[in-house]
């Protein structure tokens, strides 16, 4: 993979990946690009508002992984992409894209990146974020409410009918493909020291 070193980061919602990342970018800066799975939701303006509410958000057939592999070759290759951009506000992807430049570093995150064996080919190290349910359902909660403008009601509903069954069935199972299981995410020091000192190496090699 040449002078590029790819971190794939997974992990149940919530478990903390984001927290992880942000550790790792306050410490590296501009030389970490991160390409996040949650972008290449598929496009769905053939269905109403409501049709796209009611949609599995939390299995594999709901992300576009094929152009996402193909773009993390791209970028592998020192190649800019224009990658997509999903609008959870209404549960579809925009029309617009965010040029994505290479750096040394790229931190590739989402619940299910470790389901697709092509993409886990592309990934030099694989970091599982680990935390109790209880403790995800919490942090979803307050993400959706706060940020993304949900109702209580619908993000209860909605993690009761997918995203703990999703969770179970298809992203506890990927555990097996990480290098590293962290538990409490970005607030494990041990962990987090371990991750800098393998970046750290690939900066100086």
């Amino acid at each position: 993979m040449g002078d590029i070193l790819v971190i794939g980061i997974a992990g149940g919602s919530g478990s903390g990946k984001t927290t992880l990342m942000k550790n790792l970018i306050d410490k590296f800066g501009d030389v970490i690009t991160v390409l996040s799975h949650d972008n290449y939701y598929k496009r769905h303006d053939e269905l109403s508002y409501e049709e796209r509410c009611k949609l599995n958000y939390d299995e594999p057939g709901a992300f576009d992984t094929s152009l996402m592999i193909y773009q993390l070759d791209q970028l592998r290759h020192g190649q800019a992409i224009d990658c997509p951009v999903y609008d959870f506000t209404i549960h579809n992807r925009s029309n617009e894209t965010t040029r994505i430049v290479p750096e040394r570093v790229i931190i590739v995150e989402g619940i299910l990146i470790f389901e697709s064996e092509p993409l886990r080919q592309l990934m030099d190290i694989k970091i599982f974020v680990d935390a109790d349910a209880d403790v995800r359902l919490c942090r979803r909660i307050k993400r959706d409410v706060n940020k993304r403008g949900r109702s209580l009601e619908s993000v209860l509903t909605q993690y009761q009918q997918t995203v703990k069954p999703m969770h179970e069935k298809y992203v506890e199972p990927t555990k097996k493909y990480a290098d590293l299981v962290v538990p409490e995410g970005g607030k494990n020091p041990v962990a987090l020291e371990l991750i800098e000192g393998r970046i750290r190496r690939h900066l100086e090699g």
